[in-house]
């Protein structure tokens, strides 16, 4: 199983240069049911001028479309970064199985740095998390793209 989410977080890291390359912190997701990519996002806040153009949130509502539901059971959702407390609510609400993510995100993290809304036992659905699957690697992108602005 560890190899299989290694392979997924390096697709999303692949998407994450698109948001690299327009400008926007480096951060791709995918949702994923049964080896089939049914969703991918990179971040477009700061291309879009859009506050909720988060990696997860594209991922999530390309899925929606795709499976005619905003209801995603059955789907994990990889992605470079821990989450925030607003894509963890979206990931919450389309009732998504699993997040793996790459980088741990003590700043704004919602799946076990900061605080834990994937795993709130007083919500109606729980999240599997697994967390720091190519963490230097998914780190070191998000280091980089800071230190060229810098």
């Amino acid at each position: 199983m560890y190899d299989e989410e290694r392979q997924w977080i390096w697709r999303a890291r692949e998407l994450a240069e698109y948001a690299a390359q327009s400008g926007d912190v480096p951060v791709g997701a995918l949702v994923v049911r049964s080896g089939e990519v049914l969703g991918k996002g990179w971040n477009t806040r700061e291309v879009a001028q859009d506050p909720v153009g988060h990696a997860e949130i594209m991922a999530l509502r390309e899925a929606a479309q795709r499976v005619g539901s905003w209801r995603l059971p059955g789907c994990d959702l990889y992605v470079t970064l821990e989450p925030c407390t607003m894509c963890a609510g979206a990931i919450v609400a389309a009732r998504v199985r699993r997040v793996v993510f790459g980088a741990w995100d003590a700043k704004a993290g919602a799946a076990g740095s900061l605080r834990d809304v994937l795993r709130d036992s007083r919500l109606n659905h729980h999240v599997e998390v697994v967390g720091g699957i190519c963490e230097e690697e998914c780190a070191a992108q998000l280091a980089e793209f800071f230190s060229s602005r810098r």
